[in-house]
């Protein structure tokens, strides 16, 4: 069997880390239904199967002593380093041992339609498969599952050539390998040496609807490894965008597609929950889920890199999924686009680094937030206007939202941040609102069939007299987060990108410099509305500065600049959380964040918009009232 080595070309002198000392130590492995971390030392510690927002198998990263882990090292590994295979969501970590190299592949399995059709292949499966290099290792394995994030350990039963087979509830759970295993009630632990060419396979498997399928070991991993690689590769080779920052983008795509849930076409805001915005702090949430507030940003991304398909998924889960809500629209759905779970805490878990409560479900389920109404809108038009199409039942969609929003938009509501302290009247959700009305406008205006949106345009011209006047601080010089207010949110950067007022503007530049002189959080991070000091800088709302300066409010060179230097805040593998530690630059909050990397994508092509002839820019704001990013596009 040919070996399958990427080795790295980097050194081996990163020492090995200690048990879940960051979240950034961790990279990410997924089929578009679910995903796992893996941590620097091989240990996966978060796995929900058969979907994300299932109850986790594995969530040592939640509490090391009863949450469950599989860990594949060294006894004795003195550096560690990874890589994911160029282009690919295979990641593999190379350990530095005394007496040799070894290489941990990781992945869960991906191959094409045609593949599928003709190969019968487990329901979800982990592969891990383990290499030696160079010299000789001993390696250690130890497999710990725990049913419903922790709460019951797993019966293990030895099946011989058939493997270790495991049930809970409703499905069954498969470990074949070709190391000797010894088992007890609970848990699976292999003890090996390894030499130069030896390689040690892995195969975790789960069902629920069918008989189990255990395919060979060997040839057929190796060649499951191989066509997982090519799929990815034959991916990431549709990205468009060919600019300098192309590897931070693909990865941020491929981050993007491993959040997808594919059989639906939703995108959630990252795979885990409750990992702290603040070590020790109780800012953690459930983010297994799809926020309609992130579609626009999204769908610009998706289309700005030529990836049609994902985005008309999107669009058609984001507009038929919702139809029992509609014309009213919830904050966030689930994967087929149902309620999220109520809010409750899972007391049996510490949290990470100690950091409680963990819950399950979310309570912004029950929020009134006008923003999303005109993301929703926003992003349908941005389809059309780059070429899509919209069916009789989306127009209607769309026009009963518009109509919701000529009702609504002066209601108080809690903004796009959620906070728990009641509602306000959001210079965001004004923003929003407006975008609404002029994206249906727009539409009109291009022929689709919204005739009764010519009613909108009335409250058009409402929503935007009252951000000029009541969002609008004299004293301060600058828009302000709430109507009347005198702080500022971050938000406020968007006016420009929404089309509402030009960044060059004069009230625009002097909200920048007051936004920077009140949101600063040091190390060139903002906060996204505070300096309360209860959460990091949202890494988010760096990027929408990056766009921001891009959009004429600063030169190409500040844009590019700031953004060179977001980039040292991703970790080794180019992913991002939530946000960012302004101190020493640690990742906090929930890991991968999909919001983060719609950030890093918009930004990058809204440089090189801006560098493609920055001469055509304040064209492109007048044009923004069919939004800027496709006009550009469309011109």
């Amino acid at each position: 069997m040919a070996s399958l080595i990427y080795a790295p070309d980097d050194p081996l002198n990163a020492p090995m880390p200690a048990k879940c000392a960051k979240i950034q130590d961790y990279g990410i492995i997924g089929d578009c239904r679910s995903a796992a971390l893996v941590s620097r030392e091989g240990s996966i510690d978060w796995l929900c199967w058969p979907k994300f927002d299932s109850p986790a198998i594995f969530c040592a990263i939640l509490d090391r002593g009863c949450g469950g882990y599989w860990r594949i090292a060294p006894t004795n590994a003195e550096g560690v380093i990874r890589k994911y295979v160029p282009d690919t969501n295979v990641l593999q970590t190379t350990f530095r041992c005394g007496s040799g190299t070894v290489i941990l592949t990781d992945l869960m399995p991906v191959s094409s339609e045609e593949f599928k059709r003709t190969t019968r292949l487990p329901d979800h499966e982990i592969v891990r498969q383990i290499e030696c290099s160079n010299g000789e290792a001993e390696i250690e394995m130890e497999f710990v599952p725990r049913a419903f994030y922790g709460l019951e350990s797993v019966a293990i039963r030895d099946l011989g050539k058939l493997g270790i087979r495991m049930k809970v509830g409703k499905g069954v759970y498969w470990l074949r390998t070709n190391a000797t295993l010894n088992l007890n009630e609970a848990s699976v632990h292999s003890h090996f040496h390894i030499r130069a060419g030896e390689v040690f396979q892995f195969s975790f498997s789960y069902t629920e609807e069918a008989p189990a399928l255990l395919n060979p070991l060997g040839d057929f991993v190796h060649d499951g490894i191989e066509r997982s690689i090519a799929f990815w590769r034959e991916w990431t080779s549709r990205a468009t965008y060919e600019g300098p920052y192309r590897e931070a983008v693909v990865r941020s795509v491929l981050a993007l597609k491993l959040l997808t849930f594919a059989p639906s076409g939703a995108i959630i805001a990252a795979p885990t929950t409750s990992l702290p915005e603040l070590i020790g702090g109780s800012l953690n949430w459930d983010y297994r889920y799809c926020w309609l507030r992130d579609a626009s940003l999204t769908i610009r991304a998706l289309l700005g890199l030529g990836y049609w398909d994902e985005a008309s998924d999107f669009m058609e889960w984001m507009l038929h999924t919702t139809w029992l809500t509609q014309p009213e629209l919830q904050t966030l759905y689930t994967l087929y686009g149902r309620r999220a779970l109520a809010e409750r805490e899972l007391k049996h878990l510490s949290g990470f680094k100690n950091s409680s409560p963990v819950r399950i479900g979310n309570l912004a389920r029950d929020q009134l937030q006008l923003d999303i109404y005109g993301e929703v809108i926003d992003a349908a038009a941005q389809y059309v206007f780059h070429g899509g199409t919209l069916d009789a039942g989306m127009q209607k969609a769309l026009l009963g939202f518009g109509k919701y929003v000529v009702k609504n938009w002066s209601l108080p509501d809690e903004g796009i941040w959620e906070p728990r302290s009641g509602r306000s009247k959001h210079t965001h959700s004004r923003l929003l609102c407006w975008t609404a009305m002029d994206r249906l406008l727009n539409l009109r205006d291009h022929g689709w069939n919204l005739s009764e949106a010519a009613s909108f345009s009335d409250t058009r011209k409402q929503i935007q007299e009252e951000i000029h006047s009541l969002a609008w601080n004299s004293s301060l010089q600058s828009y302000t987060s709430v109507l009347g207010g005198d702080q500022l949110d971050a938000c406020l950067l968007l006016f420009a990108w929404y089309g509402f007022e030009k960044s060059d503007s004069p009230r625009m530049q002097s909200t920048y410099a007051r936004l920077r002189d009140q949101l600063d959080a040091g190390n060139g991070l903002l906060y996204r509305y505070r300096k309360d000091h209860s959460e990091g800088a949202f890494a988010l709302c760096s990027f929408w500065e990056v766009e921001f300066l891009a959009l004429g409010g600063g030169t190409q060179q500040a844009a590019e600049s700031l953004f060179d230097h977001l980039l040292s805040f991703q970790n080794d593998l180019g992913l991002y959380a939530e946000e960012i530690d302004p101190v020493n630059g640690n990742a906090l909050g929930n890991f991968p964040q999909a919001f983060t990397h719609v950030g890093v994508i918009s930004a990058a092509l809204s440089i090189a918009d801006r560098a493609k002839g920055a001469e055509t820019l304040p064209h492109r704001q007048e044009k923004a009232s069919s939004h800027s990013a496709v006009q550009g596009a469309k011109a």
